[in-house]
Formats: structure tokens, C-alpha cells, sequence
């Protein structure tokens, strides 16, 4: 309370009684209780995963993982499912705890569950979900081999990648990627090609998708910008006094996406309904349109 009161005044230059902190943030704190327990819809054409590392202080200052679960419902719109400060790295155990709670609060299927390589996840989902695919993130794919490679050499790198994953088959994506590995570039950046065969088998499905699908699993803005405003929520702070007070600032970060107004206007594609009934047909009608 009193990182608080000392925040508000060096930024604001406002004297707030430690009162009125207490009632605002105890306010905060049941909401943020009721979100996290709310109902769930049922079924979900995909689920996007991920984690972001904050610092806490429990006794010392510790980095932890703070899960994040994004939805994008049958009307083809986002809504951040739940917030979770996860006690160790991002093994099976931790995922299934998190996965667990979903099925609980009522998601009992998913179609596609989409992440980035993040360890234990896959064993997890077909724990939780035996029906759902897992599916790596192609931008996250697409992000780690420019990481990896100069920036003189991303006109040449950026058509390469592209030849695989907008590939029409699977057999045609490892043509490609073979291609890649045998040519000067490969040659100069074998850990691009490493990054690609070590998240084959979770990347593969995306390229038995129908192309409306494909553009939605593709297209990730809805998550990155979501992960931006967490990101920048807590750019700026040492650290976090408790796991609350993390969940607490995080939680207000996304609450205004999570409005039925802001819901309204963050469609996840402009042909969503294409999607959906493609999702229909490739998951067997799993979706049960009405």
C-alpha cells in the first residue's frame, strides 16, 4: 500500500489516504476473484496460450510465470479466459493445473489449442482436451528464426520461411524446408532450421487447415496486443510485493478488452463466419452451429 501511495504521488503528485487505497484495491481484488471464477462457454474454435516471466517477492525477489489463457469465441471474438501465477517453470504439471480449471469453470472441448512451444503444454491439452490440436504459433516461428539470423539477410530469410508455412501440404513444407537446410542461407543459420524441425510435429497441423482457418490461426494481433499492455503494465516496476498485487495490475491492464463493448469490436477475422463454418467441417461439427 505504501508502493502505492508513493507511486501516485512521484507520477500524479497526489495525496491519496491509505483508506481509500484499501477500499479501491480490496474492490479490485473481488472482481478480479468473480473473473477468475466465472463460466466459460462450453466449446471454443481456439484457445491461444502463453506465459509472461514478472518479478515477485516472496521472502527474496524471484522471477515467476504468469500464464495467460485468450479465447476467441464462436463469434470470432477475444476474451481473456484467465490470469495465473504459476509456482514453478512451465512443466506438464503447471500447465495441467491451469488446463484443469478451464474444464472446470465448463470448456469442455476445444479445436485448436495454440501456443509457443512452451514445455509440458502439449502432454497437458491432450490431458485435458484428448480432441484438441496442438498447434505452434507460426508468427512466434516466424519471430525466433529472424532473432536468429542478421538483419542483412532477412529479405533473402523472410520468402524462405514463407515457402514453408504457406505451403499446400505437409510434404511440400519439408521440401521446402530442406531447401532452406541445403541452401548457402541454411548453411549460415542451421539453428533457423533447428527451430523449425524441433516444433515440426506441433507445427505440421496448421498445414491440413483450410485456408480461412489457417488465416485465423496465422493471425496472432489479437494475443500480441494483449501482451503488449501486460508487458507494459509491469515494464516499469522492480518488482511486485505479493502474487496479488501482480494479478491485481495485470488484471486492470486487460479489463477494458474484456467489456462487452470492447468484445464487440475485437473480431479475430473480417470473414469469421467462412472460419467457422470451415471449423464445422474439419472438426466434424464439434462446433454444434445453430
Amino acid at each position: 500500500m505504501r508502493d502505492i501511495r508513493s507511486h501516485l504521488a512521484q507520477i500524479y503528485g497526489v495525496e491519496v489516504s491509505a483508506d481509500l487505497i484499501s477500499k479501491v484495491t480490496d474492490a479490485v481484488a473481488d472482481e478480479l476473484v468473480a473473473w477468475q471464477n466465472r463460466p466459460l462457454d462450453p466449446v471454443w474454435p481456439i484457445i491461444y496460450i502463453d506465459a509472461l516471466w514478472v518479478k515477485i517477492r516472496a521472502g527474496a525477489v524471484a522471477s515467476k510465470p504468469v500464464y495467460l489463457a485468450v479465447g476467441v469465441d464462436m463469434d470470432g471474438r477475444k476474451d481473456v479466459l484467465g490470469l495465473w501465477v504459476g509456482t514453478e517453470g512451465e512443466g506438464a504439471t503447471a500447465w495441467m493445473a491451469v488446463l484443469s480449471e478451464l474444464r472446470n469453470r465448463g470448456v469442455e472441448d476445444v479445436c485448436i489449442v495454440c501456443c509457443d512451444g512452451l514445455k509440458g503444454l502439449p502432454d497437458a491439452v491432450t490431458g485435458t482436451w484428448p480432441r484438441a490440436t496442438v498447434q505452434t504459433c507460426v508468427i512466434h516461428l516466424i519471430r525466433a528464426s529472424l532473432r536468429l539470423s542478421s538483419g542483412r539477410d532477412r529479405s533473402k530469410l523472410v520468402p524462405a520461411l514463407r515457402a514453408i508455412y504457406s505451403a499446400p501440404t505437409e510434404q511440400a513444407a519439408e521440401r521446402a524446408l530442406d531447401e532452406l537446410a541445403a541452401s548457402e542461407l541454411g548453411e549460415r543459420y542451421p539453428a533457423v532450421v533447428r527451430t523449425w524441425r524441433a516444433a515440426w510435429g506441433e507445427f505440421t497441423p496448421y498445414l491440413a487447415f483450410p485456408p480461412a482457418i489457417r488465416t485465423v490461426v496465422y493471425s496472432t494481433n489479437l494475443v500480441e496486443s494483449i501482451n503488449s499492455r501486460l508487458r507494459k503494465a509491469t515494464r516499469n516496476r522492480g518488482h511486485f510485493p505479493s502474487e496479488q498485487a501482480a494479478l491485481k495490475v495485470l488484471y486492470l491492464a486487460v479489463r477494458e478488452q474484456i467489456t462487452p463493448r470492447a468484445r464487440d469490436i475485437n473480431h479475430v477475422a473480417a470473414h469469421w463466419k467462412e472460419a467457422l463454418n470451415q471449423f464445422s467441417l474439419f472438426f466434424d461439427d464439434r462446433l454444434s452451429i445453430q
